[in-house]
């Protein structure tokens, strides 16, 4: 472990405040230590950012963005292409890291990492695409258009789940879109957040840049500041529901833009003319992997009744061959989850769906003979879409329902509070184009013959409802971090009005 944390220039304290490459802060203020969620053991500790270290960052970012919003974009973008060079140097380290701090698998934490230097080049292409529209005027001798500028130094608060690809989602094509960023990492994860705060340093240096990435580590009261500091146009929170309420209404309440990404009760339906292999494999990577705690992870299976029954089986089947165990070591699928509260939540989960009528077919037990944080993934035959399964448990539960009728199966859909990620496993186009039509899946990602889990980065990620709206990642996500202004040029000698006004 030592060598790891070596690699990354992490030591057993850390300061967790940075404004720059060498302007490391020590707050004094008491450390937070990040555990290993598959022993419990201590890795090493962060100093937390107080008031006078935000305030510090803070200012850093606000005076870089007033000369980095004047760098033309596309030499934004080589500084972009460098931080995925050392991002593509550091991989495996860095993966290993988020295995460790997070306790997914190993290949899902090197697939972190990928996707981070994935959305690197993709913003390195969008540097020279920020366009915008040219419409007629009315007018004559009248040109009107659409421009796009920097926003500001921008506020970013991630999850422990994806402890650095989310950073990047919103890093990434903030820096190309002219903004600099202030970046709070989950408090479980913050050794994650110091180690790419070192790679982001290196690159600023060898640009003779300061305060373009910024790293404020903490608690919910730095989160607190961000929401309310107005010197932050955008916030881009990720996290639960409850708190992307909060910071929403805090945001909102100053006309600052929430960006929000939160919570998911994903559900994939599962035809009588699906492909049973296919579905099967999609579900248990889905619901499996990364021990459930993905904001797309597979919650729900929609079965039809003719084939609800074999698919169970073998899903159990599937289920009970399932290697759980230290991430870090080769052949297990699933690690542990991230906190105590976690296995608690889950064990309390599974005791309403078992009140509610509910069967466990396998799973819904802790074991703590593997350590502190790991539990059996766990299917559950539910009679009905009851309140426990309208929630979100961030664990690896599954339940499963069945269904008649395609309207029967996408009311059952939609008829949760959250609306992130969903799919149909069907070879029925028709099927298919319901699903994907206005009155199918109300989610902001719908899927045909794939999982739930694996969006890529070309498309804009996010969900709708509870979910929060927000779109980060691909296809024009890029405008949240910029503002809109349109312009009208008149190069005649005369000042006619629209609408036909005449002011004379």
């Amino acid at each position: 472990m030592k060598t790891l944390l070596a690699k990354l220039q992490l030591d057993s304290i850390n300061l967790g405040a940075c404004s720059g490459p060498k302007k490391w802060i020590d707050s004094g203020a008491s450390p937070l230590t990040s555990c290993n969620p598959t022993t419990g053991a201590p890795i090493a500790q962060v100093i937390p950012a107080d008031g006078a270290a935000y305030a510090t960052v803070v200012a850093s970012a606000e005076a870089a963005f007033k000369q980095w919003r004047s760098v033309p974009a596309p030499k934004r973008g080589d500084v972009v292409r460098d931080l995925g060079a050392i991002l593509r140097e550091f991989k495996e380290p860095l993966g290993e890291l988020v295995s460790l701090e997070m306790g997914k698998i190993r290949a899902e934490g090197i697939g972190e990492v990928q996707e981070m230097i994935d959305i690197c080049d993709f913003a390195v292409g969008l540097s020279r695409q920020l366009y915008g529209l040219t419409m007629h005027s009315e007018r004559p001798a009248h040109r009107m258009y659409e421009q796009w500028h920097p926003l500001g130094p921008i506020g970013i608060i991630t999850a422990f789940n994806f402890p650095v690809a989310v950073w990047s989602w919103n890093a990434a094509l903030a820096a190309v879109c002219g903004d600099t960023m202030v970046w709070k990492p989950s408090e479980l994860t913050p050794l994650c957040g110091v180690a790419v705060q070192h790679l982001a340093n290196q690159v600023m240096a060898d640009h003779q840049l300061t305060g373009i990435f910024t790293l404020a580590a903490g608690a919910g009261d730095i989160g607190q500041r961000m929401a309310e500091d107005q010197r932050l146009p955008l916030i881009s929170f990720t996290g639960s529901i409850p708190t992307g309420r909060r910071v929403a209404q805090t945001v909102a309440g100053r006309l600052g833009r929430p960006l929000l990404e939160l919570g998911g009760n994903n559900a994939i339906i599962v035809s009588d003319k699906a492909e049973l292999d296919l579905a099967v494999r999609a579900i248990m990577f889905g619901a499996v992997g990364t021990a459930g705690q993905r904001c797309t992870s597979t919650r729900r299976i929609i079965a039809h009744a003719a084939i609800v029954d074999e698919l169970t089986t073998r899903l159990v089947n599937a289920y009970r061959q399932t290697p759980i165990g230290d991430p870090l070591q080769p052949g297990v699928l699933m690690g542990p989850l991230a906190t105590s509260r976690a296995v608690a939540a889950m064990l309390r989960a599974v005791e309403r769906a078992v009140a509610d009528g509910g069967v466990v077919l396998t799973g819904g037990v802790a074991r703590p003979d593997l350590g502190p944080q790991f539990v059996e993934p766990t299917i559950i035959r539910m009679p009905a879409q009851t309140e426990i399964v309208r929630e979100e448990t961030f664990a690896p539960i599954l339940y499963v329902m069945s269904y008649r009728s395609l309207d029967e199966a996408i009311a059952l859909h939609n008829s949760v509070t959250q609306g992130l990620s969903s799919a149909i496993f069907t070879d029925s186009l028709r099927e298919a184009e319901m699903f994907l039509s206005v009155a199918g899946s109300d989610c902001g990602i719908a899927n045909v013959n794939i999982g739930t889990s694996g969006a890529e980065i070309g498309g804009a990620f996010g969900g709708e409802k509870d979910t929060g709206g927000g779109r980060e990642s691909g296809s024009d996500a890029w405008k949240a971090y910029m503002r809109r202004q349109t312009n009208t040029i008149n190069w005649s000698g005369e000042l006619p009005l629209a609408q036909g006004i005449k002011f004379e």
